[in-house]
């Protein structure tokens, strides 16, 4: 058994820049279930990734490349084709076993990087009834299909959900000579980011159908037809708006969920709110020496902050700390989806602290206030904001005060 000082686990961006950075100061095992590192960025080659990290446009593999480049010069040893079978968690010494076309493996770690990523809703997840045709798939497959297998998937295709990979496959199709019939969200809002929207929908005259969803399934060898009907407030099919409409495809786009069935074997805790693990600010779970990172955390709407968010994560699971955890819950009101980090650890740094969240709603024109105690020591104000769009802060906190997140009116 071969000991490392931290394995990272996923080699999407976030577990590329958690390698990178922890290699600099630890001996370092990556390990990826797929043969080729990158993650999902692999099959996105629309542009829009590293504006932040890199200042200018890249698509998916461009931005992956970036990252592998960067770990071609270190130490860290790689695993692909990799499946952790196991993990046994110890507070001073963690074994994690897999498998691959060697056989059986196991290696021991002082910390451990979960960079696992997330996974799509199906469509048995969203009580669509009817039959099991072909043609039913996400937007990853219908994007796996196009851009990795040069297979059209569609011809008159439906998109349940305006999530961004649903808006950016809706783009896709058209461009390759689909029909897109129309994009339906449950929503009374849509679900992607602003941007998507409009480059995706509104430049192609894809309508949107808000406040519709997809009740019934028709077709036996292949979908031959979708029930589509609106919905009231609460998202419940309202009785005799149902329309049966002609199609070959049906496309989820219906959210991600992060993938944490790994944290779940060895008892990690998981936040309600966001799917992924309770953190403090150094992306340290509530289990010591096990750190959580990108999409495996909470989703993120871009590639950037999944690597600022692995870069974090191995800064701190590097330095070495005797000190027992001293760790408060970060609160919000009403108006947040969530705030990530979910706790601070005060015998960690607290200086230039990253926050991300998102609203629970729409809003216009809100102010947002961070409380220590009864002391405000940040405000910002927002013109608007929309649970799509994750909004980031840095913050300072100084004393072992109770910290909340407030949203007012400006």
């Amino acid at each position: 058994m071969e000991d490392f000082d931290i394995i990272v686990i996923g080699g999407g961006p976030g577990g590329l820049a958690a390698a990178v950075r922890a290699s600099k100061g630890a001996r370092v095992l990556l390990i990826e279930r797929e043969p080729r590192l990158g993650g999902i960025l692999k099959q996105c080659i629309h542009d829009g990734f590293g504006v932040t990290r890199f200042k200018e446009k890249l698509s998916g593999p461009e931005y992956a490349a970036r990252e592998i480049e960067a770990l071609k010069g270190t130490n860290v040893k790689i695993l692909k084709t990799t499946f952790v079978t196991n993990i046994e968690y110890g507070k001073d010494k963690t074994v994690v076993s897999y498998c691959n076309e060697s056989g059986m493996g196991k290696s021991s770690c002082k910390k451990l990087i979960l960079a696992t990523g997330c996974r799509e809703r199906t469509s048995k997840q969203i009580n669509i009834h009817g039959t099991n045709p072909a043609g039913v798939m996400t937007a990853g497959q219908a994007q796996y299909y196009i851009n990795i297998l040069g297979k059209m998937p569609a011809k008159e295709a439906i998109i349940l959900g305006s999530g961004d990979i649903g808006l950016i496959m809706a783009r896709r199709l058209t461009l390759e000579g689909a029909h897109v019939i129309g994009v339906y969200e449950a929503k009374p809002t849509p679900s992607g980011l602003s941007r998507n929207i409009s480059q995706c929908l509104t430049d192609f005259d894809i309508p949107l159908h808000l406040s519709h969803t997809v009740t019934r399934v028709f077709g036996v060898d292949r979908l031959e037809a979708c029930e589509v009907c609106k919905v009231d407030e609460r998202m419940a099919p309202i009785p005799g708006t149902e329309e049966i409409i002609r199609c070959d495809t049906l496309i989820l786009s219906v959210g991600l969920i992060p993938e944490n069935e790994l944290a779940k074997m060895i008892e990690v805790p998981l936040n309600p709110f966001t799917k992924g693990p309770f953190v403090d600010q150094a992306f340290e779970t509530l289990k010591s020496g096990v750190y959580s990172c990108g999409n495996a955390m909470h989703v993120n709407d871009l590639a950037d902050y999944v690597s600022e968010s692995g870069e974090i994560a191995a800064d701190n699971a590097i330095e070495v700390s005797h000190k027992e955890r001293c760790l408060y819950k970060v609160d919000f009101d009403e108006h947040f989806g969530y705030v990530v980090p979910s706790h601070i650890d005060f015998n960690k740094s607290t200086e230039k602290m990253t926050f991300y969240f998102r609203s629970r709603a729409e809003y216009k024109n809100k102010l947002l206030k961070v409380m220590e105690g009864d002391e405000v020591i940040y405000k910002k104000a927002y013109g608007g904001l929309r649970p799509p769009e994750m909004e980031k802060v840095i913050l300072t906190v100084k004393d072992k005060g109770n910290i909340r997140f407030i949203l007012e009116d400006k």
